[in-house]
């Protein structure tokens, strides 16, 4: 009832619509694939039959060309060459770590003296 107030189709009219399009589609399948049986076409070149030829003349004629005789050198194999690759472990020592340079700390004399020297040049030495 809700599919007709919606403006739908029935289930029973989407099936009978669903065959009825299967089986066109498998009519037209089956005409194109026999459409030379169907209409009787037949294929040209079954028909076509080729007349023997007579001959007329009482000579026979030999036709041999020469003979070709071609000679090909036989072929060696090549020499199967068989690679060992051998793995080696070597021990390295490890490297030894730098020495670390310590710093003196800066004590604040120092640090002031070159905080003053700093400033003096970039004021141009005054």
């Amino acid at each position: 009832m809700s599919e007709e107030q919606e403006g739908g189709m029935s289930t029973l009219k989407k099936t009978i619509l669903g065959i009825g399009t299967t089986i066109i589609t498998g009519a037209g399948a089956y005409v194109t694939t026999h459409i030379d049986a169907l209409f009787g076409v037949e294929d040209e070149a079954a028909t076509e039959v080729a007349a023997p030829v007579e001959n007329n003349n009482t000579q026979s004629v030999n036709v041999t060309g020469p003979e070709i005789v071609i000679n090909i050198p036989e072929q060696k194999a090549a020499p199967t060459q068989t690679t060992v690759i051998k793995e080696t472990v070597r021990e390295v020592p490890a490297a030894a770590p730098a020495p670390v340079v310590e710093e003196k700390p800066e004590t604040p004399q120092e640090r002031m003296a070159r905080l003053k020297k700093q400033r003096a040049e970039q004021n141009g030495g005054k």
